[in-house]
């Protein structure tokens, strides 16, 4: 039997997509394909045809791999946003990624409208010390316009040895002239969390759920609870704002991190025997200290998966701003020494059930972020639902919220919020309360584990 490892990650989005990794290539081994139509052989065959044309009577001699590549590459971006053909070299990047580890800017990116348009720099990279941010549009790369790029095309030309420069032109709301900007390129180690004590409170900023990310988030805990006195620790704040997301087998760990029993998340495919589910075992790191979890329009996919989890088992409030929606899981299926397929292969569900597919998870307290004046109507992320092509989900799909995060914490409202509901203190933000989905009033104070 074929073995397979699931990863998820944002799709569409530099390094991020929910994954499937195949040891060989089902392509060629598989014994439940499903037989073919009359008609889709006529077109097989109307393919076969067209490429001969082309190879025949095309003006000049084509380059026929990459006529194929193109090929490939249109068939499964007809699918959905978020599947995709890797060529050699980006599913080899794409494996360095996923190891916390790679050579660029630093920018999570995803192509809207021919154009790319940056969904969050990653903190502490060239890019974000550049101050490129959520939302900007690059128009061109090193003076060649993107348009008529792929997405994997376009990051190719934005990586490179480390320090050399790259120069982009960006377009940015509120600016009347594109920006040019010039950043020198370096190796991105990614640090997936950082924490800090906030005098009685533990904070851990989860940029990314890569290789790394459950073991740096369990150093950060422990060392939290040995610089705080657990009689004085009045709990954690897991902030994962802007995280576009990463694979699903750190999401599932860091669920558990704060869960003894229960669901996390499922998985399912279109046939009923590709439903999986993964519960938690047991064991608290957090010793049953209550948790806020922060989410916004840029939290997508394992992040959703982990916010999801602890607010359906009631173990975290969820505070901020609906999430970005992204509930589907991609394949990543190996082609030997020619890159791989990255293919949508079924949606996730929360532990009660939930698809967030095009609707994200709503907090169970919302905290929206004071935006300035200057930033106004740029700070929202269009979510899932303003992808085209998406996975539908239903009637009730909504777009995500507002992707704003301050960089001066003493003007971040929904932290702000986070430590004061820990602390018990009042704050305007929380006097309101949300009902949850059955109609009940959900309780502001930060639940402990049950």
């Amino acid at each position: 039997m074929m073995r397979k490892v699931t990863l998820v990650m944002v799709g569409a989005l530099i390094g991020a997509s929910a994954a499937v990794v195949a040891t060989q290539s089902p392509l060629l081994t598989s014994t439940s394909a499903i037989a073919a139509s009359a008609e889709t052989y006529r077109q097989l065959t109307l393919f076969g045809d067209v490429f001969e044309k082309i190879r025949s009577d095309y003006v000049e001699k084509p380059d026929e791999s990459k006529v194929v590549e193109a090929a490939i590459s249109g068939m499964l971006s007809s699918l959905d946003p978020h599947s995709s053909y890797m060529d050699a070299k980006s599913y080899r990047d794409m494996q360095v990624q996923t190891r916390g580890e790679f050579g660029g800017l630093g920018i999570e990116v995803t192509m809207e409208d021919g154009l790319i348009k940056v969904v969050s720099p990653i903190d502490d990279t060239p890019a974000a010390r550049a101050g490129i941010l959520a939302n900007d549009v690059i128009t061109t790369i090193d003076g060649e316009q993107v348009q008529g790029l792929t997405l994997n095309q376009a990051v190719d030309k934005m990586r490179g040895p480390v320090k050399t420069d790259v120069k982009l032109k960006v377009i940015r709301s509120g600016q009347k002239d594109p920006l040019d900007v010039t950043l020198t390129r370096d190796v991105i180690r990614i640090k997936a969390v950082r924490f800090r004590e906030e005098d009685d409170v533990g904070y851990l900023r989860v940029s990314q759920f890569n290789e790394q990310t459950f073991e740096n988030l369990k150093d950060g805990i422990e060392k939290i609870a040995a610089a705080i006195p657990q009689d004085k620790l009045k709990g954690y704040v897991i902030d994962l704002r802007n995280n576009p997301g990463g694979l699903l087998d750190q999401a599932i760990l860091v669920s558990d991190a704060f869960l003894d029993r229960g669901e996390i998340v499922s998985t399912r495919g279109r046939n009923a025997d590709e439903t999986q589910r993964f519960n938690a075992k047991l064991g608290d790191l957090a010793k049953g200290k209550p948790v806020v979890v922060l989410v916004n329009g840029g939290s997508a996919s394992a992040s959703e998966i982990v916010a999801g989890a602890l607010q359906d088992h009631k173990r975290a409030t969820v505070l901020g701003t609906r999430s970005f929606g992204k509930g589907s899981v991609q394949t990543i299926i190996p082609l030997g020494s020619n890159g791989a397929l990255r293919l949508t292969t079924a949606r996730y569900y929360t532990p009660s059930g939930r698809s967030i597919q095009a609707r994200g998870i709503d907090p169970d307290i919302e905290v929206v972020p004071n935006v300035p004046d200057e930033l106004k109507g740029r700070d929202e992320n269009k979510g899932e639902a303003g992808l085209r092509g998406h996975l539908k989900n239903s009637d009730d799909e909504r777009g995500a919220s507002s992707a704003y995060v301050p960089t001066d914490p003493s003007k971040d409202d929904q932290l702000i919020a986070a430590f004061d509901l820990l602390r018990g203190k009042a704050n305007p933000a929380l006097q309101s309360k949300k009902a949850d989905a059955s109609g009940a009033q959900k309780d502001n104070a930060a639940p402990a584990k049950n």
